[in-house]
């Protein structure tokens, strides 16, 4: 008697055994894909927001008079972040490339001043750089604005297409993680489906069979999604030391929502996994349990 306890207890731990590593490999994919789309959004911003949208200034603008400009614009709601670039500057630096200095031929620097804006990442694309331009242009000693409207198309278009085929992929993910973890949590139902039907025969019910199952399940999502968690941080962090640049992307608010969405999913989906699994043998009557 007392061996096959110990056999039946040692088979229930391999079931959970199985289900935990069965239910963290699902999740580290989950969390993966959340990875991926938090990612991809803080890429957009990052890539956006290094997008430069050049003001020229007038001949006649003295130094004072567009370092004042600079701190006006930098207040405005879409500007990020502005660089103000002497015309001092710019002839030092054409210098050094050319190897000459042009003021020497020309009598006079021939550069003019200039502002670098780098917009917010909201307001970086083709219809908010239309009113942009009219509002920056105002000023009658902006002489000219260019930005590379082609370049921040292309990255619009490109990003719009990444975060759909995420998003697709996210959802698809999803079910099948789902239907994945459901078959493994219902196998392991399955196993004690004599169990649950003996206490209904002893007037147990519905609720007081079902609960050790969620109280098991529950812990299984707890255990895989801590598995989860390490390997996607082991990940992220061979990817940090690999590139540390990524830290301007991959944020701690990232990793945060990321880690919290893989608690969330390995409890709530193994959690309903095991209810609709115990509910279908309770409604079950003796006979049917040894047709399936």
């Amino acid at each position: 008697m007392s061996n096959k306890k110990k056999r039946r207890n040692c088979r229930h731990g391999l079931q959970g055994i199985t289900l935990c590593i069965s239910t963290a490999l699902v999740l580290i994919l989950l969390g993966m894909v959340v990875f991926s789309v938090l990612t991809a959004q803080n890429l957009s911003a990052y890539v956006k927001e290094n997008l430069t949208v050049s003001m020229i200034l007038s001949e006649d603008m003295n130094n004072s008079e567009a370092l004042q400009l600079s701190k006006d614009i930098a207040k405005r709601k879409y500007v990020s972040k502005v660089d103000f670039i002497s015309k001092e500057q710019v002839l030092k630096e054409q210098t050094a490339a050319m190897g000459t200095d042009p003021s020497e031929f020309i009598g006079a620097n021939p550069f003019v001043s200039s502002l670098e804006l780098r917009l917010r990442a909201g307001y970086a694309n083709t219809d908010s750089l239309r009113w942009i331009v009219k509002d920056l242009k105002k000023n009658k000693k902006v002489t000219d604005i260019t930005y590379p409207q082609d370049l921040m198309d292309s990255v619009n278009d490109n990003l719009r297409k990444i975060n759909l085929v995420l998003l697709v992929l996210a959802i698809l993910l999803t079910c099948v993680s789902f239907s994945l973890i459901n078959n493994t949590v219902k196998l392991g139902v399955y196993a004690r489906r004599f169990n649950i039907h003996t206490m209904k025969l002893v007037g147990a019910s519905w609720g007081f069979i079902r609960r050790p199952f969620l109280r098991k399940a529950m812990t299984i999502g707890l255990i895989a999604a801590v598995i989860a968690n390490a390997v996607l941080a082991a990940g992220i962090y061979l990817l940090y030391t690999y590139e540390p640049g990524v830290i301007a992307v991959i944020t701690w608010q990232v990793m945060a929502i990321t880690g919290a969405s893989v608690f969330l999913f390995g409890i709530l989906i193994t959690l309903l996994c095991a209810y609709f699994s115990v509910n279908k043998f309770l409604k079950m009557k003796a006979g049917d349990l040894y047709k399936i």
